[in-house]
């Protein structure tokens, strides 16, 4: 059970969350509430396809069989884990940027505990994506990440965040952000495995590069 009381909605309740939290996470792109609400009132049909695919796939079973969180409690001993393994590496990430993954918003707009899972599944695993493709969280590692989300998901929320994104770049990142980014981001997320599918923290003890070869992961261009 995913914690948090959830709510049905309306086809037109609906509509009207998800335009007003359109606006407000552009006019705040650091509202994760917002973002998570356009999210689920725009994906619910794409994660009914995420969560098929993961009944389709064995690892992607016992993802939904055991509904691993990612939370504190249970990924804490990553921080204890060699530096070349990708637990390390998740927990270099989280821990040089003083993030918490205790800090994801609930889920309170999908109709059943399944698709609850999958959409907090989806939202949990995020930091995961930055460590193996090695993304920054800056305005263009979050954009380029949201385009690999896209590509793997198919979910609205990514896309809108995608145009969201490039139009508070300025000149110099626009130019830095589609003659090196997006085109990566693109084949990126097109040749790695289903991401979805991943039961990460059994990976946690795997050396990060070959974690990365294994999901067939292309890191981030280094840009001169």
């Amino acid at each position: 059970m995913i914690e948090g009381s959830r709510i049905r909605l309306k086809t037109w309740q609906q509509a009207a969350v998800a335009m007003g939290s359109a606006v407000g996470a552009l006019l705040d792109p650091r509202r994760a509430d917002l973002i998570a609400a356009l999210g689920e009132t725009t994906g619910k049909p794409a994660f009914e396809k995420v969560l098929q695919r993961m009944k389709s796939c064995p690892e992607g079973r016992a993802v939904l069989l055991e509904r691993p969180r990612v939370v504190s409690a249970n990924v804490g001993h990553a921080w204890d884990l060699p530096e070349n393994t990708f637990g390390a590496a998740y927990a270099r990430f989280m821990g040089s940027r003083n993030f918490s993954p205790d800090d994801r918003p609930p889920v309170r707009f999908m109709d059943t505990d399944e698709l609850a899972y999958v959409t907090m599944r989806a939202r949990e695993v995020h930091d995961f994506w930055h460590t193996l493709f090695d993304l920054p969280t800056n305005l263009i590692g979050e954009t380029a990440l949201k385009v690999i989300e896209f590509e793997q998901m198919g979910l609205p929320m990514c896309l809108l965040s995608v145009v969201g994104g490039t139009a508070r770049f300025s000149g110099k990142q626009r130019k830095l952000f589609y003659q090196h980014y997006f085109p990566w981001a693109i084949r990126a997320g097109m040749q790695s495995t289903d991401l979805m599918c991943v039961y990460y923290e059994r990976h946690f003890h795997e050396d990060l590069e070959d974690v990365r070869r294994k999901l067939q992961i292309v890191p981030a261009p280094i840009v001169p």
